[in-house]
């Protein structure tokens, strides 16, 4: 499974273009992968009706959307729910669930476990979904997730990539690559730039569960490889200043820095290093994973490399569908967040479509369904914006590509 790895390059003319709207791309390592500035902005809990139309008088299957629309994970969870409400629109255009209509209920899981942890009880309880997109962060799905394989309700992580996540239980899946095949393969395109690599320096957010877990892949991939590390400093997402940690690394002359961290954080850290006089490379994790990023780094985004499981390049049919509404709708190019959210309604829905076809869902209780829903994502080969997927009997993506 190889990651693409681009490169945030380009910056002066993007930040230009983002304050007119308008979208820029990236220059990548592998020459394919495009991305694009996204600047959204969030929205409030509410109940959507994914379909245009109404399809007669048939009660529609009810989806649930975790992700955080506020917050500092917003920047993240906002594209999520773009790609699901394009997700939404298209399935239900092609017939919906069997000439069954679903709508998708979106609740607000903001950026701590709390909030996640309420949604996704707002969603069983309440809503009565038959299954749950989210949450955003792997920090909320290590708290939040349980809740629902208690309650037997399937869930699909679209970006959650933290070491562990399909392992929290028989009914948690996800379509994010996981960050140990992403962040090797980033290190690589960094050797393959700079082979004079020898002193590395590391960052890290303590606070944040996927971070944490991110940073030792990253370590570990950092061992393999005889790099030598110089220093590890850490962090805070809510930080604002990085002046201490930035400064003592610098001090220390490394040849590459590497950083996990959410966009925010790790948007205004990159900022400060290049301020403080940094000018080599920087690897980014799965957190720089959004054009959300140039707002905050700005032209000091240059020479920052970050591994992405997505090119809106990808010859298939249905990427090629995705990519035409997500820029007819939002005037730019997709990001990977916004495909991986849209791949995680996809699944559903196919998989609804092939329980449905085994046995009516009508004639299902929603116990009955979520079972039998969550039987036929582990077992089901789908055709993606990310390419082909399927899981393993534990719920992790197998991507081809």
């Amino acid at each position: 499974m190889n990651g693409f790895v681009c490169t945030l390059g380009l910056a002066n003319r993007m930040v230009r273009q983002a304050n007119d709207g308008k979208i820029s791309p990236i220059l990548c390592a592998t020459g394919v992968l495009v991305c694009a500035i996204a600047l959204v902005g969030c929205q409030t809990t509410k109940v959507e009706n994914s379909s245009p139309t109404d399809k007669g008088s048939l009660k529609p299957i009810l989806l649930g959307v975790a992700l955080a629309q506020t917050s500092n994970l917003a920047l993240l969870g906002q594209e999520s729910v773009n790609g699901a409400k394009i997700a939404g629109d298209y399935f239900n255009q092609k017939s919906g669930i069997n000439n069954t209509p679903f709508k998708l209920i979106f609740q607000d899981a903001a950026g701590d476990e709390a909030s996640a942890i309420n949604a996704f009880q707002s969603l069983i309880s309440q809503a009565k979904v038959v299954g749950i997109v989210g949450p955003s962060s792997s920090q909320q799905a290590f708290s939040a997730d349980p809740i629902a394989d208690r309650a037997k309700v399937p869930v699909i992580g679209p970006t959650n990539t933290a070491k562990g996540v399909p392992e929290i239980g028989s009914f948690i899946a996800r379509v994010a690559s996981p960050v140990t095949v992403l962040a090797p393969n980033s290190l690589k395109a960094a050797l393959k730039i700079d082979p004079n690599i020898k002193r590395v320096a590391v960052f890290y957010a303590q606070n944040d569960a996927f971070s944490q877990s991110e940073t030792l892949i990253f370590q570990d991939a950092l061992k393999k490889q005889a790099l030598p590390i110089v220093t590890i400093q850490k962090f805070q997402t809510t930080d604002t200043d990085f002046q201490t940690q930035a400064t003592a690394a610098i001090n220390l002359k490394p040849d590459l820095i590497v950083i996990s961290g959410l966009a925010a954080d790790s948007g205004n850290l990159v900022r400060q290093i290049r301020e403080l006089g940094y000018k080599k490379l920087i690897v980014g994790g799965n957190g720089f994973n959004t054009p959300n990023i140039f707002p905050v780094c700005k032209q000091l985004c240059d020479g920052v490399l970050v591994a992405q499981a997505y090119s809106p390049d990808h010859p298939n049919a249905i990427n090629k569908a995705f990519r035409e509404a997500y820029m007819s709708r939002y005037k730019q190019e997709p990001p990977q967040f916004s495909a991986q959210g849209f791949t995680a309604v996809q699944v559903f829905v196919e998989a609804l479509r092939a329980t449905d076809r085994k046995q009516k869902l009508s004639s299902q209780s929603l116990a009955e369904q979520r079972v039998a829903l969550n039987q036929q994502i582990l077992s089901g080969k789908y055709d993606t914006p990310l390419g082909e997927i399927s899981f393993t009997p534990q719920g992790e993506v197998i991507q081809r590509n």
